[in-house]
This record gives structure tokens, C-alpha cells and sequence, in this order.
């Protein structure tokens, strides 16, 4: 059990913090040779550095707006402000307030105190809004969500408009897929049901909201204060470890894998909206992977450095060929519900034959059963003397 100088020591440590990174987490970290760029390119504030397998904030140069949490296929960056709980119960009073809708506000609209606080969820910019928050909603019968972000022209954050766009898209497409009703759409003003009856009601309002919020931080920062002292135990240590051993590689060299809790959240919003009545749909939050058996050389890289283990290797052996001898191919299993889209197998594989395409079909992708992707055995390498002209 945490004692309060350990919660003293979470505070001081993610004090005026908007993002905590999780590097182990960011598939650039794993492999230097990643393609994955996406926070960096998200952020506007070019805060985040990403270089020779280490990931670095600028918490000077972040402006908190939540875009480099909502596009990261394995949250290595971790939101706190808000974080996802409070977020999530904010949304949901906003839905028991308003019947079938939910509303979420940025923080630049609600400064204008227009709106009853009590029926809209805020953040500090719509780009931290991802799919994870907007599923869960139309999954407990909001068929209306509306983002009510104002005019983003002149605001700081503008150059999020175009990631919060693609938010929108992915959810209504998701959505779509499972037949439901359920509409994400962006505003410029609150709807009906969200006027203030009386301006002065807000006085002391950020009061109550400090403590409602301190209590949930709370509660998240004392389940992280255990790893804070750890850390803080075996600093010198940290430092001198290997990336090897800073990302917890096996003897036999397979690194660890993790679930995707956001993609789960999702998942399981998806299935209680019902059967899904789209064969496939096209989406940024899982990916269907596709190998040219006839370039792969059976290495298996691409399920090493898998970071969700999405792909694996299987421990079931193809059927012996027709004169009774083992074929001597493999399988690797593919999961398309763990598949977060990172291109990580892509860009491990030395042979150039792997694709991740968008693109999922539905059955796949609530199948709890993996697709077998059949390799053949490798061929033999010519040895040494036998490539010498005599």
C-alpha cells in the first residue's frame, strides 16, 4: 500500500504533465528501423523526439492538446489531462443529462460559460478525443454525440482540425459497420439542453471540479506509485541497462508483448452494438496482414518484434506430405482484433513480403480464433565450399 510521500512523489513527477510516455510501449523504441512516426507527426508543438530507440517529451514545448495519445497504435503515450477514466465519467453524466445525446466540449468554448457545465464532457482540444471514448457512448444508447469545438480558424490548437476529422470518420465507420444509429458529428455551438439557467451557479465551480478530479487522479496516480519507486530505487541501474534489458527481451531474443486496452474498449463497444452487417470496414485502429509465401524465407522477425502479438508463432505443424515425409513449412498466427495497424512486421521484414492493409473483414476481426498463415520450409543456403570453383 502506497504511503503519502509515494503519492507526493507521483504528483511532483507528473506535475503540469499533459502525456506520460510509456517507451517500451513505442514500436520505435523496439526497432530503430520503424516506420511509425505518428505522434511526431501529430503534434504541432514539435514536442516529441523520438531518436536511436528513445522516446522524450518537451513538456515546455507541449500544449496539451491530446493528439500524439489519440494516434498512437500502442499507447506509449499515456493521456493525464484528462485522463481516460475521468474523461469516460464525464461523458456518461453528460448522456444520463441529455437522454440519447453526449456532448464533449473543448476547453476554449466552455470558457465562454455558455453551457451548463453538468451536461457536457470538456478537454483541452477535440484531437483528444479517439474512438474509445466515442463507441462506449453510442454502445449505452447515445445516438446523437456531437463534438462542440467553436471556430478552430483562429485557435492554437487548428492544427488538429484535420486529425479530429479522421476521429470522426473511423467512429462513424465503426459504427456503421454494426448497423447502429448512433451519429459522431462536430459543432460549433451547444444544443439544446445544454443552456446555463443561472451564471451564477458556476460560481465556485472549478472548486468542486478540483476536488472531483483529484479524487480519481488519485486513485490512478497511487496504481502507478509502486513502478514510480521502483524506478526511483533502481535509477542508477536504469540507466546503465541495456535497451535489451530496458525492454525486457527473452534469452531466446523475443521481446514482450502487450494488450492494446483502447482497441479491447473499442472491440467490445463494436459487439454490444450488435451483429455486424458490413463484410469489412476500412479502419485506423486494426489491420489485416497478408504474406507473399513466395519471398518469405521463414525468419520469423515479423513475430519477434510484433508488439501485441498479433502475429506468433504456431506451435501446430503442417500436415506430412502424401509419401509420409514432414513438409518441414510452419505456421504463424494472425490475430486481426490485436492487430494495431503499427507496420512494425513491415518494416522488420528483411524479405519485403509482408502488407498491412486497412482494410479487415468483420468475421476476422471478431473471430477468437487466429487465421493460419502457412510458410514454407526455407530453402537450404549453398554452403561455403560448395560456392568455390575448383
Amino acid at each position: 500500500m502506497p504511503n503519502i510521500a509515494d503519492i507526493i512523489e507521483v504528483a511532483e513527477e507528473l506535475e503540469d504533465k499533459a502525456v506520460l510516455p510509456v517507451p517500451k510501449r513505442c514500436v520505435a523504441v523496439r526497432n530503430r528501423n520503424a516506420s511509425c512516426h505518428k505522434c511526431q507527426d501529430a503534434c504541432l508543438a514539435d514536442a516529441i523526439a523520438i531518436h536511436n530507440n528513445v522516446l522524450k517529451v518537451d513538456y515546455k514545448a507541449c500544449v496539451a492538446c491530446g493528439a500524439c495519445t489519440t494516434v498512437c497504435p500502442t499507447e506509449a503515450l499515456v493521456p493525464l489531462q484528462p485522463m481516460d477514466d475521468t474523461l469516460v465519467q464525464a461523458a456518461a453524466e453528460s448522456l444520463s443529462h441529455l437522454g440519447d445525446r453526449a456532448v464533449i466540449a473543448c476547453a476554449r468554448i466552455s470558457s465562454k460559460g455558455i453551457a451548463d457545465p453538468h451536461t457536457y464532457a470538456e478537454v483541452p482540444c477535440m484531437a483528444r478525443v479517439d474512438e474509445s471514448l466515442l463507441l462506449p457512448l453510442a454502445a449505452a444508447g447515445a445516438n446523437d454525440v456531437m463534438l462542440v469545438d467553436g471556430d478552430c480558424s483562429t485557435c492554437k490548437y487548428r492544427a488538429t482540425s484535420t486529425g479530429v476529422d479522421a476521429t470522426v470518420a473511423s467512429a462513424n465507420a465503426l459504427m456503421q459497420a454494426q448497423g447502429a444509429p448512433a451519429v459522431v458529428r462536430r459543432a460549433s455551438e451547444f444544443p439544446e439542453g445544454c443552456e446555463l439557467a443561472d451564471a451564477y451557479s458556476l460560481l465556485g465551480e472549478s472548486r468542486r471540479g478540483f476536488f472531483t478530479n483529484a479524487t480519481s487522479w488519485t486513485a490512478s496516480a497511487a496504481g502507478k506509485t509502486a513502478e514510480m519507486v521502483i524506478r526511483k530505487n533502481l535509477g542508477m541501474q536504469k540507466q546503465a541497462a541495456t535497451l535489451r534489458e530496458q525492454l525486457g527481451a527473452t534469452d531466446s531474443g523475443t521481446l514482450p508483448q502487450f494488450s492494446e486496452r483502447r482497441r479491447s474498449t473499442v472491440l467490445d463497444a463494436m459487439d454490444r452494438l450488435g451483429v455486424s452487417v458490413e463484410p469489412q470496414v476500412e479502419t485506423r485502429l486494426f489491420g489485416r496482414v497478408d504474406i507473399d509465401i513466395s519471398k518469405c524465407n521463414s525468419c520469423g522477425m515479423c513475430a519477434v518484434f510484433c508488439p501485441t502479438g498479433a502475429l506468433k508463432k504456431s506451435a501446430v505443424k503442417p500436415s506430412p506430405n502424401a509419401d509420409g515425409t514432414p513438409d518441414g513449412g510452419s505456421f504463424l498466427e494472425f490475430s486481426c482484433a490485436e492487430c494495431v495497424q503499427c507496420n512494425l512486421c513491415v518494416d522488420a521484414c528483411m524479405k519485403k513480403c509482408i502488407t498491412v492493409s486497412p482494410v479487415v473483414l468483420t468475421d476476422e476481426l471478431f473471430d477468437f480464433e487466429p487465421r493460419f498463415i502457412y510458410l514454407p520450409k526455407p530453402q537450404a543456403r549453398p554452403g561455403i565450399l560448395s560456392s568455390i570453383k575448383r
